[in-house]
């Protein structure tokens, strides 16, 4: 076989496995939204949910899991571009890095019901908090802190390291270099993996499961006093997410239209996600032309 032929193969087998994932994604996405659409409304969307008659909605249901989503980004994103740039640039290679670096691999690998009971332990029953937003915020913390640190961490020693050298050769202090050159460099990866971090938040249910529960109070979204047991804002209280909805609905679910309502929430997620995805990207897009001083 010549090279011309080996060449050929391997071509159309890359093709070929492209194509695989491109049909499996626009399958999914096809069911999901065809099944779903249909059964969306203003009605559906902003009515609360019942347990127990036909017609009920998804409103506190998706307003919890961009809350959750907010409360555990704002945790998880400062400590894991701030571990990324400690193991980056400040730790010293050797065993107390080597260890480090291997207990964030075994926390990226652990099944998310794992984290999950971690979280029943420490954030529901060792604080006495009981199911809360903020035992799920803290729980999801943990499940992504991991992915956002390597993210953090290899995006920063990608980043050419003339960049570095010529900016400390002015005089420049290190701290000062990483904030003004090397975060800006490495910013787009760094946006890449907080948004994969993102999705996977608000489309968790195991973890949330045993941290934030499967019930939400009802609540007055004309009270913002975020210490009022009726206030959306509370990151006290329980907060069933859309995700552990759909899973609720199938498993638990005493409505006689289980279907369309899991149908429904199963392809409103879907398009937050992507939603989300766009709006994350355009905002990351801008802030990084900003800082950058690039058109």
């Amino acid at each position: 076989m010549n090279t011309k032929t080996s060449d050929r193969i391997a071509s159309g087998i890359f093709y070929l496995i492209a194509l695989i994932i491109i049909l499996t994604l626009v399958g999914l996405f096809y069911y999901i939204l065809i099944n779903g659409l249909k059964n969306i409304s203003l009605n559906f969307l902003t009515a609360p949910s019942s347990n127990v008659r036909a017609g009920g909605g998804i409103r506190d249901q998706l307003f919890n899991s961009f809350y959750v989503l907010f409360i555990t980004m704002l945790i998880a994103v400062p400590l894991g571009i701030g571990g990324g740039i400690y193991m980056a640039e400040y730790a010293k290679p050797g065993k107390v890095t080597d260890t480090i670096r291997s207990c964030v691999e075994v926390l990226a690998s652990l099944p998310s019901i794992v984290i999950g009971m971690f979280g029943l332990l420490m954030f529901v029953n060792l604080t006495g908090w009981g199911y809360t937003i903020l035992g799920g915020a803290l729980a999801l913390t943990v499940f992504n802190l991991p992915v956002i640190v390597r993210v953090s961490e290899d995006a920063i020693r990608s980043v050419p390291r003339e960049l570095k050298e010529a900016s400390l050769a002015l005089g420049i202090t290190h701290w000062h270099t990483i904030k003004t050159v090397i975060l800006p460099s490495a910013f787009p990866t760094i946006l890449t993996g907080i948004i994969l971090a993102a999705g996977r938040v608000f489309g968790e249910a195991a973890a949330l499961l045993f941290t934030a529960g499967l019930s939400t109070p009802r609540l007055d979204y004309a009270n913002w006093n975020p210490f009022s047991q009726t206030s959306p804002l509370n990151i006290f209280r329980p907060a069933e997410t859309l995700a552990v909805h759909i899973w609720s609905v199938n498993t638990q679910g005493l409505i006689p239209d289980v279907e369309e309502v899991s149908s429904g929430a199963a392809a409103v997620l879907v398009i937050s996600v992507l939603i989300f995805n766009l709006l994350a990207r355009w905002i990351g897009s801008m802030i990084h032309r900003k800082i950058t001083a690039t058109k």
